[in-house]
């Protein structure tokens, strides 16, 4: 009929994790019984992360104490009172125990150094066998908390125990038990000693000596005489339908074993008493807070339960605010740890040859947060998700790339409309002016080419700006890659033809034939041809796509364009620039041609603009990461294109538009002629 002792553990266990002690001491009896209460403690404990600090064995006190064993006792209360151990468990009966009364008494009375921890008592240790003492350590164990067999309020228990009178009870023990509670005698005792009266009340004495209240043992027997009662009244039933037992006072125990298994009933006080399937009756644990006070009474206050049975499971269950503790802790609830907690934002560092409740904290690295104090290991964030500063939660990450909404992004969409604008109005003064000798001497064709693909790399810019999609992603390398193989191939049919003109004029040269469109013109579609056969194969093969890359950047998720190879897209820079430096080789060869006939030299510097910055563009490139690589590719373009539309096109445009007195045959064969 009494509990389990398994649910104890457990509710000891669970006391000290819910108010956060790890760091206790252990006083057991010097028994068999403590060293396995003590093993199996232990190792509930050293599951649960909670260390003890110190074990100490009580010796059973005898009549006489050996020197010895008094400076055993001296020894104990130095242990115990070391400033860290605030939190000590008992185990023990209060025979074993009687050894720990002898220590916190000469600590309270003699050394004048109450120990005032927080006492755990298990149910071991019958709590009011202590006051027995004329001298009880009130300071000490003011606010102790005790593990008791559960109990409940029988109805007219009090009022037996007020109308026991010890000339007429039938009780066996009742007269010696009168006689030494009210310091007494009865008549046949014939001690020289006031008579009892008879009309002594129980209820009158001190809790100390007798309480009223029915205990945890008390509350068990009785369940157990009216489990036994029950138990006999089926078997008496069973015996009146099938007459196979005999006389029900001469039944054997294991007569009655099966019909016990079976018993279920509530008793008076309204609990439902029944046997689990081991064989256990579900009774449980209460939590008990005492509360002394210095003129030796104490109150006893229900502050928690251990219930194996609760429907609801939550078998712990404790009230904090019902409970009062030892005056001396000045925070409420104690804290009692070997080290500070580890704050959210720290690890636990498990340090060499102490226990694991003895630590160092560590800031928890990139990428990892901790939002409870004392975690063994920080947590990754989320992908989406990064650290905030103190390490201690995760905060979205926000998602950029180049908008036009920020500056970065609108200075170089206007850049880019502006360069636009600037082609449209070249173009606008070019075709304007067609008839002029210095537009037709610059192959008419050629130029409308190039200014076409130089504005079409301007707006091309505006593929990169923007966040991301499927189509843009497909478009924004390969349009650029091929616009710009165009451009540099007009720039290399316009130096071919420069070249091969100037060599058609020296007498007797037959490559006059190949002089004309034709030539520029293959020059151009080969090129451009080779280019866009790069692009398809780059697109079939591969193709770029949108991705968020949730870690290049702290903090920022980016939207960009995966190129899917980028082997190929550096195969398309690589034709680019193959192109740019033939370019660049034909015009410089060329630059010392005369005026009249060329205009290699600003080809030569036009392209070394362009191979300068595509040059530079690859390790800028390389070397930055979401928006600002776009912004470097942006940049490179518009510098390219605007240096091919700078060094070719404005000293036309100036002499056009600025000094028209130049642009006349008649000034260019003077020059021819010079």
């Amino acid at each position: 009929m009494g509990p389990n002792e398994n649910p104890q553990y457990d509710g000891i266990v669970q006391l000290l994790q819910h108010f956060g002690w790890n760091w206790i001491g252990l006083l057991i009896s010097d028994d068999d019984s403590g060293e396995t209460f003590h093993q199996t403690l232990r190792l509930k404990l050293s599951q649960s992360g909670i260390c003890v600090a110190v074990t100490k064995s009580i010796p059973v006190v005898t009549s006489h104490i050996p020197e010895n064993r008094a400076k055993y006792y001296v020894r104990i209360m130095f242990t115990l009172q070391l400033d860290k151990i605030n939190v000590i468990i008992v185990y023990g009966d209060a025979h074993s125990l009687a050894g720990l009364q002898i220590v916190l008494n000469f600590s309270e009375f003699v050394d004048r150094h109450p120990m005032e921890k927080v006492w755990l008592i298990t149910s071991q240790w019958d709590f009011t066998a202590i006051f027995i003492w004329s001298k009880f350590p009130a300071k000490s164990l003011n606010g102790t908390l005790s593990f008791a067999l559960h109990k409940n309020v029988v109805p007219g228990f009090q009022d037996f125990l007020e109308s026991i009178n010890p000339y007429q009870s039938s009780i066996s023990f009742i007269e010696l038990f009168w006689c030494t509670i009210f310091v007494c005698s009865l008549p046949k005792y014939e001690v020289n000693m006031p008579y009892c009266t008879g009309q002594e009340q129980l209820g009158g004495l001190p809790r100390t000596l007798f309480e009223m209240e029915m205990s945890g043992q008390s509350y068990s027997i009785y369940n157990a005489v009216h489990v036994i009662a029950h138990a006999l009244h089926a078997m008496y039933s069973s015996k009146s339908r099938h007459k196979a037992i005999g006389d029900v006072l001469n039944v054997q125990p294991w007569q009655l074993r099966p019909f016990l298994r079976n018993v279920h009933f509530n008793n008076s006080a309204g609990e439902e008493i029944f046997f689990d399937e081991n064989g256990d009756v579900a009774a449980g644990y209460d939590i008990i807070n005492w509360v002394m006070f210095p003129n030796r009474s104490f109150y006893r206050v229900h502050v928690g339960r251990m219930d194996t049975q609760d429907p609801a499971g939550k078998k712990f269950t404790i009230n904090e605010r019902k409970i009062v503790w030892n005056n001396k802790f000045n925070q409420i609830p104690p804290r009692v740890k070997c080290v500070e907690s580890c704050q959210p934002g720290y690890s636990r560092i498990v340090l060499q040859g102490e226990q694991v409740c003895c630590y160092d904290c560590a800031q928890c690295p990139e990428g990892r947060i901790s939002d409870h104090i004392d975690v063994n290991q920080c947590d990754k964030c989320p992908e989406d998700q990064f650290p905030n500063e103190k390490k201690d939660q995760c905060i979205p990450k926000t998602v950029t790339y180049l908008s036009y909404n920020k500056p970065l992004g609108t200075v170089l969409a206007f850049f880019a409309f502006f360069f636009s604008i600037i082609t449209v109005l070249v173009m606008g003064s070019f075709i304007q002016h067609h008839n002029t000798p210095i537009v037709k001497a610059n192959n008419w064709g050629i130029t409308c080419v190039l200014l076409s693909s130089l504005l079409l790399s301007f707006l091309c810019s505006f593929l990169f700006i923007g966040q991301p999609q499927k189509m843009t992603c497909l478009l924004r390398q390969t349009v650029f890659g091929i616009i710009f193989s165009i451009a540099v191939s007009c720039v290399l049919g316009k130096t071919i033809t420069v070249v091969l003109a100037f060599m058609a004029t020296k007498p007797g040269n037959k490559i006059r034939k190949w002089i004309g469109k034709r030539l520029a013109v293959s020059v151009i579609i080969l090129c451009s041809l080779i280019q866009t056969g790069i692009c398809v194969v780059w697109l079939t093969t591969s193709p770029p796509f949108p991705e968020f890359d949730m870690h290049s950047q702290t903090g920022q998720i980016i939207v960009q364009c995966n190129e899917g190879s980028d082997m190929m897209f550096y195969i398309v820079l690589g034709y680019m620039g193959l192109l740019a430096i033939t370019s660049f080789t034909v015009a410089y060869f060329a630059r010392k041609l005369p005026d009249t006939f060329n205009e290699a030299k600003l080809i030569t510097f036009s392209m070394l603009v362009f191979c300068s910055v595509w040059a530079s563009f690859v390790p800028s490139y390389l070397s930055t990461k979401g928006k600002y690589m776009v912004a470097v590719e942006i940049f490179s373009i518009l510098v390219s294109s605007s240096g091919l539309l700078g060094c070719i096109f404005l000293p036309k445009c100036y002499i056009i538009l600025m000094r028209p007195d130049l642009n006349t045959r008649e000034q260019l064969v003077r020059k021819k002629r010079e």
